[in-house]
């Protein structure tokens, strides 16, 4: 068991049945009256985010998670393929469970999936990964100064804003935190 006192930024607990994990954490002492926790935490059932207080004493069961280095291998149909890494064993997630990572999937790539209970509750992407733009207006040379973007998809689909220097075949850094275009990669 966990107090709420003891919960902080990141960990994971059980509350009605359902999982949480802790998104921020804040501990108010008010002039007048009992002191109370604040958080902001997110249900990895729904991926709905509330914010709850509570007494510093009120107690929950800590959720143990388990990390499993896994491979993407492929799409079939709505379902995504990873491999983990150690037993070879496949397992099959929806579009749901993956959610935004969809958008930087790409072949082999190495990333974390979380389960709680053997279920698959998150999918961890690596911070950055490389990707192909597959479609973008030609670049123009020596524009390279100006803070002007243009649009560009990947090869997962996804469209990000690029400078205008970026041209097809181009292989870009992408945050996968943000989404957003870090740089070009010299391939």
């Amino acid at each position: 068991m966990i107090t709420a006192n003891d919960l902080r930024a990141g960990v994971t607990f059980e509350m009605d049945g359902d999982l949480y994990v802790v998104i921020s954490f804040q501990h108010i002492k008010p002039g007048k009256g009992s002191p109370f926790v604040r958080l902001k935490i997110k249900n990895l059932d729904t991926g709905n985010i509330v914010e709850k207080t509570f007494r510093p004493e009120e107690k929950f069961k800590k959720a143990f998670l388990e990390r499993k280095t896994m491979q993407y291998l492929y799409r079939e149909g709505n379902s995504f393929v990873f491999m983990d890494m150690e037993t070879y064993e496949q397992v099959y997630l929806d579009e749901k469970e993956v959610g935004d990572a969809v958008n930087f999937l790409k072949d082999n790539l190495e990333l974390t999936i979380v389960f709680y209970k053997n279920r698959p509750v998150s999918v961890d992407l690596p911070t950055f990964v490389e990707l192909k733009v597959t479609h973008t207006e030609p670049g123009v040379k020596g524009d390279t100064a100006t803070t002007a973007m243009k649009p560009a998809i990947l090869e997962t689909g996804y469209k990000v804003n690029v400078p205008l220097f970026i041209n097809e075949g181009d292989v870009l850094k992408i945050d996968t935190r943000t989404g957003e275009y870090l740089e070009r990669v010299n391939k």
